[in-house]
């Protein structure tokens, strides 16, 4: 058999060195793990496990003999490198939003949709979601199952880390500086962001939507059904990890808070947490690095037909982004021979 070998790009990111983790973490079998980035990285050192693995060269790296490689270097960065190491038979998982409304790549969630994995042969590239939308579609995919959804509301509170290291700097520098009564100039962000929420995520587009939005629509269409009608709103707020959703949705046929709270507490990768006058519910704070989707405050919505509200709680660095990208090359191994 021959030696597996993965590849992560953009090792030195948030969501780079998250994936190292989870591949240590989960046991992934490879034989060998190469760390890469840009030529400014190399050199530097990022942990795998007990272990510390040297920074290549992203640009120069031959990806001859590597089986599955995963890409979170930038959009820019994978549509150069990704099709080029898909090229040398690298099988391609990518963080980025480049490649996740291509025809020819499939956009996958493996508790939503592990079946489109297999369509990774027309490209050599699997596109990762987005973190917002990854998070809902887990929660809803029960649902849908259950009683066929028409129509999703969605506002999201979206954490600093999903706009990366220099984000959550940001958030921790503006913050002090309030206090010390001085004000930080914002640069990743329009607008101050310590005590502060900004309904703006990524850049607006011509319909006033932001481009943010607009994922989380056209995402959820492919993964999970073309017919559901999705309205976004999202919204970055300083909280520092974990990315909230409050998500009000419309089915076509009958389904009650109690049917809906226990597909969902049987369903895969989704945690119930819904005793509200208990305070049972779930924010960031309580579940920073854990796996699941955490899914509170189900309730009927009588203003509607066929209505159910619902509270959802993530950590975007894992299964927002690293973890979904590592059980997807878990499915490529099991199922498909890589």
């Amino acid at each position: 058999m021959s030696k597996r070998k993965i590849a992560v790009a953009g090792a030195t990111g948030n969501v780079g060195r998250e994936i190292l983790n989870i591949l240590a973490e989960r046991n992934f079998p490879a034989d060998e793990v190469v760390a890469l980035a840009s030529r400014n990285s190399v050199g530097k050192k990022v942990s795998y496990g007990n272990k510390e693995l040297t920074v290549q060269a992203l640009e120069d790296f031959d990806f001859t003999g590597t089986k599955i490689g995963l890409f979170s270097p930038g959009g820019s960065v994978s549509a150069i490198h990704a099709p080029r190491a898909a090229s040398m038979g690298c099988v391609v998982i990518d963080n980025t939003s480049h490649f996740r409304m291509h025809d020819n790549v499939p956009l996958v969630v493996p508790e939503v949709n592990p079946q489109a994995i297999a369509n990774y042969k027309k490209s050599g590239i699997i596109a990762n979601p987005n973190c917002s939308t990854i998070q809902m579609v887990v929660a809803l995919k029960p649902l849908h199952d259950l009683a066929k959804i028409k129509r999703i509301v969605v506002s999201t509170y979206q954490a600093v880390s999903g706009a990366g290291k220099e984000a959550m700097d940001e958030l921790y520098d503006s913050t002090k500086k309030i206090y010390a009564n001085q004000m930080l100039e914002p640069k990743k962000f329009s607008k101050r962001i310590a005590f502060n929420v900004i309904p703006q995520i990524d850049v607006f587009m011509e319909d006033g939507c932001t481009k943010e939005e607009w994922k989380m629509k056209v995402e959820t269409k492919k993964i999970l059904d073309a017919k559901i009608e999705v309205e976004a709103t999202c919204v970055r707020v300083p909280v520092f990890n974990c990315h909230s959703e409050s998500v009000n949705v419309e089915f076509e046929n009958p389904i009650s808070a109690e049917q809906a709270r226990k597909v969902l507490d049987e369903a895969e990768g989704i945690v119930v947490i819904d005793r509200p006058q208990e305070m049972k519910f779930v924010t960031p704070v309580e579940i920073s690095t854990q796996d699941p989707v955490f899914v509170s405050r189900i309730r009927k919505d009588p203003s509607i037909k066929n209505g159910l509200s619902l509270w959802v709680v993530s950590d975007n660095l894992r299964k927002g982004a690293a973890l979904n990208a590592v059980q997807i090359a878990e499915i490529l191994v099991k199922d498909h021979g890589l």
